[in-house]
């Protein structure tokens, strides 16, 4: 089944404009709250901390569960959960406690020039024969989602990109169907497919409004994960866009 959820983004406060919050809520009547995300402030690269509690997101809150990190350009980000790095605490000796890396996605440099669509590898954990998700805790660079798939090291890891989008020649302009989910053309938008299937929907994201998106997902794919990727598309891009 897919989840139907809604980011709104909250831009109000002296900072909130460069450092805005994210709500996560699913479609329902009663609107429930899955999580929140913020850049962090401080940062050389673009970071966001993930929390279930949306009054609290401070880097060593109990409520954090994941964190959004990206290279310098901006053009590659991770995701991990709330485990240890092994930077900082080199020896750990349980890998139980290292972190684990939940997505890696890639936007590939625009061809296309300015204004075109933009082209994402999202690299994600394998599933195990009980459907579960296998546990990736790179001690390493060498050992990361992005480096065993850049190396063709396909193993427990899959690899889903965004739908092609189509050229329209009325509105001269690229096109995904959305079936009535997204309203307003939007440069960060997009489908994620499987290219063994490409005409199942595996995640959806786009503008409704100003500050509202929805944000379609479903297996093999979790909310964190899912809420994640999206974080990640609201970043500038200097060599996408």
């Amino acid at each position: 089944m897919t989840l139907q959820c809604r980011i709104t983004r909250d831009k109000k406060g002296v900072d909130r404009g460069l450092y805005p919050t994210y709500y996560l809520h699913l479609e329902r009547d009663d609107g429930l709250f899955l999580m929140a995300g913020r850049k962090r402030k401080k940062s050389k690269t673009s970071n966001y901390l993930i929390s279930v509690d949306p009054t609290d997101l401070s880097r060593g809150g109990e409520s954090v569960i994941g964190k959004v990190r990206s290279n310098m350009l901006g053009t590659k980000f991770t995701i991990f959960d709330n485990g240890v790095n092994p930077d900082k605490q080199p020896f750990v000796q349980e890998r139980e406690s290292l972190r684990q890396e939940l997505v890696s996605v890639s936007y590939e440099t625009n061809v296309l020039g300015f204004r075109g669509p933009r082209k994402m590898a999202v690299i994600i954990p394998g599933m195990n024969q009980d459907c579960e998700r296998v546990s990736i805790r790179p001690r390493n660079e060498h050992e990361t989602l992005l480096a065993r798939f850049q190396n063709g090291n396909m193993e427990n890891i899959s690899v889903l990109h965004n739908k092609a989008p189509s050229w329209n020649e009325e509105t001269q302009s690229y096109v995904l169907n959305f079936h009535g989910r997204v309203t307003q053309a939007s440069v960060k938008n997009f489908q994620i497919i499987n290219d063994d299937d490409p005409e199942h929907i595996v995640m959806q994201f786009g503008r409704v409004a100003e500050d509202v998106f929805t944000m379609d997902f479903s297996y093999p794919l979790c909310a964190l994960q899912a809420f994640s990727i999206c974080l990640s598309s609201f970043d500038s891009k200097l060599a996408c866009e």
